[in-house]
């Protein structure tokens, strides 16, 4: 093999001769080899692609969200969230998961139980959320509609029990009536209508406040659209929607969701319980969004 010299490798590269050294002593140009004090370079060596700068570093959640889930990083807002939002909206509905549990199905895709037993469904419904998150960070700019919102259903109950059972429609409005905390819901022939209503009428102002959000959530909930799943639906919905109008989101937590559904029940009464404790949810979320030195608004 015939060997040239720096000099000969900078002209044919069109570089500086300080680069081809550079280049050598990194290792990034194959077969090269130092002989003394001078660097002999494969003849058809290929010149090395320059190294990309490294791109700014988003400070606001939603670029960061994407740019984390997008490249697989370990450890950031994305990761948090993921952990977060998935345990305390599943933990209100009643899955035994413990938050290592959860965080273990995430970051390995598997759960380790020493003693007693898991129900399947938690396990699956755990994962389906975690997809769930994906999908509201994915289509967060996009307004609201019947599909997005029968999706997120469909991805949180897939290959759950019920998704076998012949009259639980998955993905798909309530055959059958419900209630909520002992009150009485939309009945499930008018569902699709009022969904529609609230819909038309959510999405008539582009500019939302947080107010708005959750006043949306009252009526989604008040509705109780789907036979089961509504509240992690629902709570979904209003991250998305802070996410959407630039503010900053939040997650009902386990220890305040007896003031979270008192809220629910008196906001026809007094709208300030749930804004209240939506508000406190919010500055938990604050101090997440400071850790990793993002920026909000409000």
């Amino acid at each position: 093999m015939r060997y040239i010299g720096v000099k000969e490798a900078a002209t044919k590269w069109n570089i500086s001769e300080r680069s081809v050294r550079n280049y050598c002593t990194n290792g990034r140009i194959p077969g090269a080899v130092l002989d003394g004090k001078t660097w002999d370079i494969p003849e058809d060596a290929v010149k090395p692609q320059r190294k990309k700068r490294t791109e700014k570093i988003e400070t606001d959640l939603l670029s960061r969200l994407r740019m984390e889930k997008e490249s697989g990083i370990s450890g950031g807002i994305y990761h948090k969230i993921q952990i977060e939002l998935t345990y305390n909206s599943n933990h209100i509905e009643g899955s035994r998961l413990t938050h290592d549990q959860t965080r273990y199905i995430f970051e390995t895709n598997t759960i380790g139980i020493q003693d007693g037993t898991v129900n399947v469904d938690d396990i699956v419904e755990t994962a389906n959320h975690f997809t769930c998150i994906d999908l509201i960070i994915e289509q967060a700019h996009y307004k609201l509609s019947e599909a997005f919102i029968k999706q997120l259903h469909a991805i949180l109950k897939s290959g759950t029990s019920d998704s076998r059972k012949s009259w639980f429609a998955v993905g798909d409005y309530k055959r059958f009536a419900n209630e909520v905390g002992g009150s009485v819901t939309t009945k499930p022939e008018q569902v699709a209508k009022e969904m529609r209503q609230l819909l038309k009428q959510y999405n008539a102002d582009s500019a939302k406040t947080l107010e708005d959000i959750i006043e949306f959530h009252y009526m989604f909930e008040k509705i109780h659209p789907f036979q089961d799943g509504n509240g992690r639906v629902g709570r979904l919905i209003m991250f998305k929607e802070c996410l959407r109008n630039g503010i900053t989101p939040f997650i009902i937590e386990d220890d305040i969701k007896e003031f979270y559904y008192r809220g629910l029940k008196e906001w026809k009464n007094e709208r300030g319980y749930l804004i209240d404790t939506c508000l406190t949810a919010q500055d938990r979320f604050k101090a997440y969004m400071d850790y990793f030195q993002l920026r909000y608004q409000d």
